[in-house]
């Protein structure tokens, strides 16, 4: 039998992130889970392809669009799941067994959240991610999503929008994605480049705008 799980993984210059990322991804493949990686790029001009190629990765290239690139890169897989994850997310030791527990179990689930930073504003921002994805099933991208092949083509994939792709799919699956008890780590750089209540109420105020109808590209270029 073929390994289950496919991994895809959105870049734009993304070679600092790839570098901490793509390590754990061993783990999976010393587990016999992992049956490919696939590196869905939008048109990088550092040494994030170099990377990708070197670690085995299957690149695929279009325009740069995250949901799109989202998209693209499930349709060059085969696993019967796939577990998308931002090129600045790092997976944690053990994830593999919790992996393999939620495909046991069935069903979508995602990561909880924190940040390669300490204090409170980060424990603050990630809590609060935590909570919004264990009430509302509303995870974003930064925590990594898990999900059956088929749970994902029932609902329509990812959307190729360039923004709010995360919530469009969480909102397509209507509440089912489960928080899984590992956490993912990502990278902090943006929240303490733009400060973390200012990042954080951004993304809130960009969510709730969505909602409301506004078009995922005029909010991408304000974002």
């Amino acid at each position: 039998m073929r390994a289950k799980l496919s991994v895809v993984i959105p870049t734009l210059n993304a070679e600092d992130g790839l570098r901490r990322s793509l390590p754990p991804l061993a783990e999976g493949l010393q587990a016999g889970l992992l049956r490919e990686l696939t590196v869905s790029d939008g048109g990088s001009s550092d040494g994030t392809l170099q990377i990708a190629e070197a670690a085995g990765a299957h690149v695929v290239s279009g325009p740069p669009s995250r949901g799109g690139q989202l998209r693209r890169g499930a349709a060059a897989t085969g696993g019967a799941w796939i577990l998308f994850l931002h090129a600045d997310c790092t997976l944690p030791a053990g994830w593999t067994d919790t992996v393999l527990k939620q495909i046991d179990r069935g069903g979508p689930a995602a990561f909880r959240l924190r940040f390669d930073a300490e204090g409170l504003l980060p424990g603050l921002v990630a809590g609060w991610a935590n909570l919004r994805s264990r009430v509302f099933g509303l995870p974003y991208g930064d925590q990594g999503l898990l999900i059956s092949r088929d749970d994902y083509e029932a609902v329509g994939g990812y959307p190729d929008i360039p923004l709010m792709e995360d919530v469009a799919l969480a909102r397509a699956l209507r509440g089912r994605i489960a928080l899984l008890p590992s956490r993912v780590c990502t990278a902090s750089e943006k929240f303490a480049r733009d400060g973390w209540l200012r990042r954080g109420g951004g993304n809130l105020f960009r969510v709730l705008r969505y909602f409301l109808g506004a078009d995922p590209v005029t909010l991408a270029r304000r974002y």
